[in-house]
């Protein structure tokens, strides 16, 4: 849930803020049971060898530790690993680490993830292609990434003033987004892109909050980490945004998230 800074230009969501950690807690509590699923189904057990890309916090390492067990193996890396840190433990490995500029790790890997991390990358494909090539034979690439190209909306009523201004805030924080490399359409492409990659049985779907209690949280972390840029792009003023924390702290504001595109891929076996 991190990602490697564009070039000349300071990752927007800075996981070293004081509002990070809010931040990350309230996107696990938002998509880890989806997450949870989605690995699953890929039939995760003990034994498995997992790379976790860009961890950012500690939920899914711990998870995948779990599931598999004393002769399984987690590598868990990021760009800042001081919030990962805590997961480590006897099968899980915390290791800074740019999946864009430094070769992949050793070995092969039955599962990579990546959650929320090559949607900020400039140089996404080339950081999938090194995840996709440390798969083992017959070892599963599942990358989640928003779309928020197909709903960019904060509230999708609106009614109110109040919703009115969160959805200026959402417009503009989209803007700062792309404005450092992010591709606002990059989860459609996923399964296009895993079968370029030549993987096989590739699949996809969505998950896409609505009215969530974890939204309200991650709305005011995310606000509280921009609120500096909002300012200075002129997006809104000092009071539109003590307005707008105070309208989603109080629950009167239905708030969405963009689609989360779940894609997964198999390596050939042979």
């Amino acid at each position: 849930m991190a990602a490697s800074d564009s070039p000349g230009q300071a990752y927007l969501l800075d996981n070293r803020a004081v509002a990070a950690g809010a931040r990350f807690e309230a996107l696990s509590r938002l998509y880890d049971p989806s997450t949870f699923r989605h690995i699953r189904d890929l039939g995760i057990g003990p034994g498995w060898r997992c790379w976790e890309v860009g961890a950012g916090g500690t939920t899914v390492a711990t998870w995948l530790a779990g599931q598999t067990g004393s002769s399984g193996a987690v590598l868990a890396t990021d760009i800042d690993v001081s919030r990962a840190e805590a997961a480590a433990a006897p099968t899980v490995e915390i290791r800074r680490h740019d999946v864009v500029r430094e070769p992949p790790p050793e070995g092969s890997f039955d599962l990579v993830h990546a959650r929320l991390v090559l949607v900020h990358l400039a140089e996404r494909d080339q950081a999938l292609r090194a995840m996709s090539g440390a798969l083992r034979p017959g070892g599963w690439l599942l990358v989640e990434d928003a779309d928020p190209g197909l709903q960019p909306l904060a509230c999708l009523e609106t009614h109110s003033a109040e919703e009115r201004l969160a959805n200026r805030l959402r417009v503009g924080f989209r803007k700062l987004l792309a404005a450092r490399g992010a591709d606002l359409e990059y989860g459609r492409r996923l399964p296009r892109l895993f079968r370029e990659l030549g993987l096989l049985e590739v699949a996809a779907d969505a998950y896409f909050p609505v009215a969530v209690p974890a939204t309200i949280e991650l709305e005011l972390a995310t606000i509280s980490l921009i609120r500096d840029e909002l300012l200075a792009h002129g997006v809104a003023t000092e009071e539109e945004i003590a307005r707008h924390l105070a309208s989603v702290a109080a629950g009167r504001l239905d708030l969405a998230q963009p689609p989360l595109i779940s894609a997964r891929g198999r390596k050939p076996r042979r």
